[in-house]
């Protein structure tokens, strides 16, 4: 008798192979998805070309800075005067997270920024992502300065680039486990970033204007608007009022349902600091209206025009 081969073709019934061909289509999804989500939480940056030919504007990137508040945080703690212009860094920003240190952005090319490019600087302001490709805590409200253009960025950077050097190294922020975890970062801008306006509809030329300082350099929502557990902006409650991250008392509504200032008192508080009843801003807002008094009475109207048409939020109890 003659010895019988086996056969060597796949004998798997239909339902085994229908159930591989499911498997492996779960696979290449899986890693679709996860590929997508890394991608989502990759630090990015700005299109390169989008630099080229850009000439920046001296006196829009000071229009910036004071409309920013650069100085306010970016000064060394306690500075008085012109000594605001040294950009050292230092101030501690409490937080639940932990507390961040603002960092040294004079133009000092070792401790500071003076070695950065144009790109550099712009990825950094509107994409909160830093020039060795890493992310940036949302202390720094890159969120809200991405509103910015590329133009204004090169217009900014130009002008800090007239700012006295300071040789004093930025401090590590003060943050624990996880929170410490850069990549983190990522995921908190791929649930929380923004594009767009908060604002919208048919805004007049003046509204529009003061919809960009309020909501781009002015970064008023960072502190006016209750965040939620993971740090993000309830933009349902948008400049309705927040905690104070110190914890003394609470960062007012100002919206027109907290706010029953006409667009005169508010133009004039910014200017001034004295409101409706003659009191004055103090605090962190003194620091606020200091910084706006450098922009133009224009500027100041046109912040007035867009906070007496945001919508009135009910009180929000945190």
């Amino acid at each position: 008798m003659q010895p019988v081969a086996l056969a060597t073709r796949n004998t798997a019934s239909p339902t085994i192979d229908a159930m591989r061909g499911v498997g492996g289509t779960a696979i290449i999804l899986a890693l679709v998805v996860v590929g997508a989500g890394w991608y989502a939480i990759t630090p990015q940056t700005i299109d390169q070309d989008a630099l080229d030919g850009v000439e920046p504007d001296l006196a829009r990137g000071e229009m910036l800075f004071y409309a920013g508040g650069c100085a306010s945080c970016h000064a060394s703690p306690g500075a008085e005067g012109e000594e605001k212009l040294v950009l050292a860094g230092g101030l501690r920003l409490p937080s639940d997270f932990g507390a961040f240190v603002a960092p040294n952005i004079s133009p000092d090319p070792d401790a500071g920024i003076g070695n950065w490019s144009d790109a550099d600087f712009a990825d950094a302001l509107l994409k909160g992502t830093g020039p060795q490709g890493q992310h940036y805590y949302p202390a720094f409200p890159y969120d809200s300065y991405g509103r910015m253009s590329v133009e204004d960025a090169a217009s900014l950077r130009a002008f800090l680039a007239t700012l006295p050097p300071d040789p004093t190294p930025s401090l590590p922020h003060e943050l624990g486990f996880p929170f410490s975890i850069r990549l983190g970062v990522g995921v908190w801008k791929m649930l929380f970033a923004r594009d767009g306006w908060v604002v919208e509809g048919d805004l007049s030329e003046q509204q529009q204007h003061g919809r960009f300082l309020v909501e781009g350099p002015g970064h008023c929502g960072e502190c006016h608007t209750p965040r939620n557990a993971l740090g993000g902006l309830q933009l349902d409650a948008w400049l309705s009022g927040a905690p104070n991250p110190s914890g003394e008392g609470r960062i007012p509504d100002i919206t027109p349902g907290g706010l029953d200032w006409s667009e005169a008192d508010i133009a004039e508080y910014l200017k001034s600091g004295f409101t409706p009843d003659y009191d004055t801003a103090g605090g962190e807002m003194a620091d606020v209206v200091e910084n706006i008094s450098h922009l133009s009475d224009e500027d100041r109207a046109a912040i007035a025009a867009y906070l007496k048409i945001v919508p009135p939020s009910a009180a929000v109890t945190n």
